[in-house]
């Protein structure tokens, strides 16, 4: 294509962008959402901005891209005024919400969304507990790290937490103590169905699309305007949205977003206490 048929182009998903970037999201039944601040290449990677995005499940077991923004991974501005955005759009609050990170975006969350719950994404926890310790102690750790989340009751995730804890507490603290760190947001998911627990461990619905975008962009240094590449890499998640498939047990999540209530992924039968029958009167 010539220089001026790419600048056409460039420009009409520029203005599409825009326009997607104002839409209405009142009819959205969101049940789930996952966000992370992914680092690109294509002019995005100056001072470690990064593109902040969020992905919704739907109540019809859909998932879309609902936001796509440049920021700062690391800033609890850049994520704040990513998710008053979508409020002030209509979005609903997710019931579930899983992310990375530490303080930055769970600061925001909790003004913007304090009633979702808060999910930590598994894989980013399992690296940086790897991380604070020798190479040649990591192999073990992994095997034990790994089996932890895939516990299939709460109370037995903390006991495989606890049979870490035991054995490197005293050679490696600090590994110790970054498992354990905020460890109420490791087991969220447990307070929902068990057949969605493989899509609510991790951030991975982020990550996964943006595997075929790094292809592109990796290649596409030429988009040096940060306007340009996020309007580039949104079209390339647009194609990616048409791909995107259904939760396992999507029937599930009409349940869950009708506020059905779970333990250890199993429902929780809610009975309805016995009505009181008037006794007659006295004849």
């Amino acid at each position: 294509m010539s220089s001026s048929s790419i600048a056409r182009l460039r420009a009409k998903w520029e203005e599409e962008f825009e326009t997607w970037q104002e839409r209405r999201l009142d009819d959205r039944e969101l049940v789930y959402a996952w966000a992370d601040g992914i680092y690109v290449k294509a002019g995005l990677e100056k001072d470690k901005a990064a593109l902040l995005v969020v992905i919704g499940a739907m109540s019809d077991g859909s998932k879309e891209v609902l936001a796509i923004q440049p920021g700062y991974r690391e800033s609890t501005e850049s994520w704040l005024k990513l998710l008053r955005d979508l409020r002030d759009r209509g979005l609903s609050v997710p019931l579930l919400l899983m992310a990375d990170g530490g303080l930055p975006i769970w600061s925001a969350v909790d003004q913007v969304w304090p009633e979702a719950g808060q999910q930590r994404c598994w894989n980013h926890k399992i690296i940086n507990v790897l991380n604070d310790l020798p190479k040649h102690a990591q192999g073990k750790a992994r095997a034990l790290l790994t089996q932890i989340p895939y516990a299939e009751t709460q109370e037995e995730a903390e006991a495989r937490r606890d049979t870490f804890v035991a054995r490197y507490r005293d050679r490696y603290p600090a590994a110790v103590e970054t498992l354990e760190r905020d460890w109420e947001r490791m087991v969220t998911f447990y307070d929902f169905p068990e057949q969605h627990w493989q899509h609510l461990r991790t951030t991975n619905p982020v990550e996964s699309p943006f595997a075929a975008v790094r292809l592109r962009t990796n290649a596409g240094k030429r988009y040096k305007r940060v306007q340009g590449a996020t309007a580039l890499i949104w079209r390339l998640l647009m194609v990616a949205e048409t791909r995107f498939r259904k939760l396992n047990a999507y029937e599930l999540l009409q349940d869950v977003y009708e506020g059905k209530k779970y333990n250890d992924g199993k429902p929780i039968e809610q009975t309805q206490p016995p009505t009181e029958v008037p006794l007659k009167e006295a004849a």
